[in-house]
């Protein structure tokens, strides 16, 4: 996979003012979380609420390519879990790579949910070119 040419996602610039907003009205899962993630914790540059495409991600890591989703007890709503399918297609089918959890675990097991962000993070990292090591 060559991750030379970061793919740029267009999205919608209306949802810059909704993404605002959610910044603002983070459950505490979501809170939690993103004490984690903020200011490379991981190694990574995360942003939270970011627009992509028609919709927002929670959290993104523009580096990998990487959404992190927290569902919220509305995401299991009637009608939800198929809208949530149909955007992470989309998404995924733009070059994004997905990981959901419910707020729930980001509130009782973080340290859980973290080591599956990290094992995330060390499968998209590119690894140095073993043959450029050593040749200083």
């Amino acid at each position: 996979m060559g991750n030379l040419m970061k793919k740029i996602i267009p999205y919608n610039p209306d949802l810059v003012p909704f993404a605002k907003k959610l910044r603002n009205n983070m459950t505490m899962g979501e809170i939690a979380l993103w004490r984690e993630l903020k200011n490379k914790k991981l190694g990574v540059r995360f942003s939270r609420q970011i627009p992509l495409d028609n919709y927002i991600v929670d959290f993104y890591c523009k580096e990998l390519q990487l959404a992190i989703e927290v569902d919220g007890s509305v995401h299991f709503l009637e009608g939800h879990p198929e809208k949530d399918t149909i955007r992470q297609n989309r998404l995924e089918y733009l070059g994004i790579y997905f990981i959901r959890f419910s707020d729930l675990d980001t509130k009782n097991n973080l340290n859980w949910v973290l080591e599956e962000i990290k094992k995330m993070i060390l499968f998209l990292k590119p690894t140095p070119n073993p043959s450029q090591e050593g040749k200083n």
